[in-house]
């Protein structure tokens, strides 16, 4: 069995994972929020970008620690196409889950799907991307600890959206996003203290790609469109200030338009003799 370590950057990978977990948390949650007060395409894009944010804040969250896991006694590659489908994989079912607690007539039935969508593509997307690893060897799991690292994924998600979408508030919205980076994290160390390595020592080169030459150039992409969506996001006007600005615009145009019609009074010319 190959010795592993999770750790092998020492804190900077699990640190930096965390935060990028509870960035695209905190936008996509937001996001969410921003599609219950939406209507009609408004409320769509606010939905679709909600599951990108979600969708690669856990994949950047997951390969930025990966990059600190590491098994003695063979190198690490990682399957190119198998790598992108597990991004592609995460923001789909996290789609599922957005969409059904972004349309849900009950929002509790809603935050229950949603939850189970959320934390089940959470689990697809670590699962699809361990498959992408190439090592010398074989890797395989500790069943038990597989079901705990979905359960704390599917658990942990639907606590972050009902404290989104169920009880309001700013300090509880910053509460729900590292809630689900925590589940994200706890979710993805648990899955990894289930893997199992049994080695196959052999001088044949692995197919694949490091994660300095693959995966950091992607998670840098995918952490600045994080870090850009969440501005945008920040600046633009929430629903009720929307309609707020909607309706002052409105009553200076009818103001306008009422001026503009008012006749002006007639002056009448004197004669002076």
């Amino acid at each position: 069995m190959g010795h592993m370590d999770h750790f092998s950057a020492g804190w900077v990978t699990p640190v930096l994972s965390y935060v990028m977990a509870c960035v695209g948390s905190a936008l996509g949650l937001r996001c969410t929020v921003r599609a219950l007060e939406a209507d009609g395409a408004s409320k769509r894009n606010w939905l679709v970008l909600a599951s990108f944010a979600i969708g690669s804040g856990i994949w950047t969250m997951h390969f930025v620690a990966m990059m600190g896991f590491s098994v003695e006694g063979t190198p690490i590659r990682y399957d190119v196409p198998l790598t992108v489908l597990s991004l592609v994989m995460a923001i789909a079912v996290v789609s599922a889950g957005v969409f059904t607690a972004g349309y849900g007539r009950s929002r509790i039935t809603s935050v229950a799907l949603g939850g189970l969508g959320t934390g089940l593509g959470v689990a697809a997307m670590h699962y699809a991307g361990m498959a992408a690893l190439n090592l010398h060897g074989s890797v395989d799991y500790d069943p038990l600890l597989v079901f705990a690292s979905v359960a704390i994924a599917v658990v942990a998600a639907t606590a972050a959206l009902t404290l989104t979408l169920i009880v309001r508030g700013p300090a509880l919205a910053a509460v729900a996003a590292l809630v689900m980076g925590l589940a994200v994290s706890s979710m993805h160390y648990t899955a990894m203290y289930a893997v199992d390595v049994s080695l196959a020592p052999s001088s044949a080169e692995l197919p694949g790609a490091t994660a300095t030459e693959f995966l950091f150039p992607l998670a840098v992409v995918l952490g600045s469109f994080l870090f850009l969506a969440s501005a945008y996001v920040a600046l633009s006007p929430t629903g009720k200030r929307a309609e707020s600005v909607a309706a002052e615009l409105l009553r200076e145009v009818e103001l306008s338009t009422a001026t503009a019609d008012t006749p002006a009074p007639a002056t009448t010319a004197t004669t002076t003799v």
